[in-house]
């Protein structure tokens, strides 16, 4: 790739725990990727933003004075609409060629769509010769998955996009982007990412559905407790007050006021080097997503329990926006293969899906390389 005059990268995510709660202002505990989307890109003297890729033939040419007209593209309308939101933020936008190299798999819950957003803004910020200012890139990737993409998001996947750290994962308050970085130890366990090979569309989904049905429920709450958001709902508030919202509404809160808890005990156990308990914790996650949240599905939920069945295999949950995607699970390092074996079988006789598994390890977040 020498032809080119930079390689920015930006990656994919898990989240440990903190599932639907981002956007309710909640804590995460979210990771970033080595599965990343990378930028080849160099400067060509125009007003257009010409895009290919490594994994496709298409080519595209983005007019630079014209990047709001791209939305209902099949490719290329997520680096059209992070072009968009960074030049509305007073950037200046420079003619360029970029190549898109994206190891994220598409659908998989993985953020694959914020990755792309945010090695977009990175790349388009470093051939300006502007300095990397990662959590506001992050917030202007967020803007373009909501208003162009038209996908209700939080700030989760954005911000561990851009701001991850090597073998740690953050505890982000997404009510005021206060982030902590917790060292991953994992003993004698590591995290498995499985992918059920259902893909989900979040914009099909119920996903902006459930973004609607909590915002609800805050008003409601509103007209009887100070609260900013709905995780600032403690477990005794959601007890009393829980009793005005309906019967869907009521779950849906469960979920956030009980997912809450237990990404604070989860930071706890991190902490203690108690692996155990957080297994313990994915798994009541899990339920809670398929009971209370109803995000998860049949695949998802074939794939954890085919997970969840096995001793080694101390929890396991969907993880991203539900409707399919992947899985993590928290397994005995030394029983890996065993379990993936089992998974694969006991799934593929369930759903007559493939699951599949990613060797990944946790990353840094943005990266830039001069060529």
């Amino acid at each position: 790739m020498k032809e080119y005059d930079y390689k920015v990268s930006a990656a994919g995510r898990i989240n440990l725990i903190g599932e639907h709660i981002d956007y309710c202002g909640g804590k995460v505990m979210p990771a970033a990727l080595s599965l990343k989307n990378t930028v080849y890109i160099r400067t060509n003297g125009t007003n257009k933003i010409n895009l290919s890729w490594t994994t496709l033939p298409d080519k595209v040419t983005l007019d630079i004075d014209k990047l709001e007209s791209y939305n209902g593209l099949k490719y290329g309308n997520y680096q059209a609409g992070a072009a968009l939101m960074w030049q509305r933020a007073g950037h200046k936008i420079i003619g360029c060629d970029m190549l898109q190299d994206c190891t994220v798999p598409f659908g998989s819950g993985l953020s694959s769509s914020a990755a792309i957003e945010v090695s977009t803004i990175a790349a388009l910020a470093t051939i300006a010769g502007e300095p990397l200012d990662k959590v506001d890139i992050a917030l202007k990737a967020q803007q373009a998955e909501r208003e162009y993409a038209g996908v209700n998001c939080g700030i989760m996947d954005q911000y561990a996009s851009a701001c991850g750290r090597k073998d740690s994962v953050m505890l982000l308050d997404c009510n005021t982007l206060k982030c902590e970085f917790l060292p991953l130890r994992l003993g004698d366990y590591s995290l498995v990412i499985t992918n059920c090979k259902k893909p989900h569309n979040l914009i099909e989904s119920k996903y902006n559905e459930r973004r609607e049905e909590t915002d609800r429920a805050l008003e409601i709450l509103q007209q009887k407790l100070d609260i900013s958001c709905l995780a600032e709902l403690s477990l005794a508030q959601f007890k009393t007050y829980g009793t005005a919202l309906s019967h869907a509404l009521k779950k849906r809160v469960e979920h956030i006021v009980t997912e809450s808890e237990r990404v604070r005990v989860a930071t706890l156990a991190l902490k203690a080097g108690n692996i155990e308990m957080l297994g313990e914790l994915l798994n009541k996650s899990h339920a809670s997503l398929r009971d209370n949240y109803e995000v998860t599905g049949r695949e998802p939920d074939a794939l954890v329990e085919a997970a969840q069945s096995q001793s080694c295999c101390i929890g396991s949950r969907l993880i991203g926006g539900g409707f399919g995607g992947c899985t993590i699970s928290l397994v005995k390092t030394n029983g890996i293969d065993e379990f993936k074996e089992f998974a694969y079988k006991t799934y593929l006789k369930a759903t007559g899906y493939k699951a599949e598994f990613y060797d990944t390890e946790i990353s840094d977040g943005i990266s830039v390389e001069k060529l």
